[in-house]
């Protein structure tokens, strides 16, 4: 018989394409996860791995089996939670995964609502940024993920459903004290010799910021690189830098900063990913509803941040 675990390992060999990711995906070492491979092909007495130099890679059985792998531990989990909770409410562990700025404006209030409807669900909450969240997703690592259909880094493939959540605008971001801090849309191409606040490399943020930069035929001249929003806006508040960020991520009750619209507007789509195949557990369902039906917050007029605030 498969064990279930070697058939993640599988699974996620197939997704991140070395043993050494998955290894570090699994917390394990490379040579434990290759001695489990071994054993899972034993189990099925098939080959499904073969050496090319010092890679391995699935063989065309090794392939099948993982993608068939996802859909039947997807199957087991839901079989699972059916079990613990006697088929009455939906029960068992979903994982969430959701970038930033998501996470308090959207994933929180859900996860909060489902508590107290739902005392044998569990939710936990991972923060992944989109280039992190759909690999975790195809590899089993989540359930559901918060992410944005813009990322043109990654496909997105046939193997994933989305259900559109909301959309975020772009916003220009400076310090309070900025000439362009009053008024109307602005042209990025007007702030070619400012200096730039940017998400790491390779982040949906730092990729969207880049291109729209060189679009606007400049080289951005980056002085800070920051993973969290907050650093972010904390940079822009002293005058260090400005930054393009969503609208969701600007927290104007904590941060003295404006926001601007831009004059060739930019919207992300904030979508729900699940992986297709069979209908989703009714655990799974229920967070994608209360997902839905959460609006979040609208962002404040574009404007310079004012004492008047709270």
């Amino acid at each position: 018989m498969m064990n279930p675990w070697r058939l993640r390992l599988l699974s996620r060999l197939d997704t991140l394409g070395t043993v050494r990711a998955v290894a570090q995906a699994a917390n394990m070492s490379p040579s434990s996860v290759s001695q489990q491979l071994a054993v899972l092909e034993a189990e099925t007495r098939t080959q499904l791995l073969e050496r090319t130099g010092r890679r391995v890679r699935l063989t065309p059985a090794g392939v099948i089996l993982a993608r068939r792998a996802r859909a039947i531990l997807d199957h087991m989990e839901g079989v699972e939670a059916e079990l613990r909770g006697f088929g009455e409410e939906p029960a068992g562990l979903v994982r969430l995964a959701s970038f930033q700025s998501a996470i308090h404006t959207m994933a929180v209030p859900a996860v909060t609502r489902l508590a107290r409807a739902y005392p044998h669900l569990d939710v936990e909450l991972l923060e992944l940024e989109p280039h992190a969240s759909l690999p975790a997703l195809r590899g089993g690592d989540a359930d559901i993920v918060i992410t944005t259909t813009d990322f043109d880094e990654l496909p997105l493939g046939p193997d994933l459903d989305f259900v559109p959540l909301a959309t975020d605008p772009i916003r220009l971001v400076l310090p309070p004290g900025h000439p362009a801090a009053r008024g109307g849309a602005v042209d990025i191409a007007a702030f070619a010799d400012e200096p730039w606040a940017f998400d790491v490399p390779q982040s949906y943020m730092a990729n969207l910021a880049l291109r729209l930069c060189r679009q606007s035929r400049f080289e951005p001249r980056v002085v800070g690189r920051f993973s969290n929003y907050m650093m972010t806006l904390q940079h822009v508040e002293a005058g260090l830098s400005i930054a393009l960020l969503p609208g969701l991520a600007v927290d104007h009750s904590r941060y003295r900063v404006a926001t601007r619209e831009l004059a060739t507007p930019v919207t992300r789509t904030i979508t729900a990913a699940v992986r297709r195949g069979s209908p989703p557990r009714a655990a799974v369902r229920v967070v994608l509803d209360a997902l839905r039906a959460c609006e979040p917050p609208e962002n404040p007029p574009p404007g310079p941040w004012s004492e008047a605030r709270p």
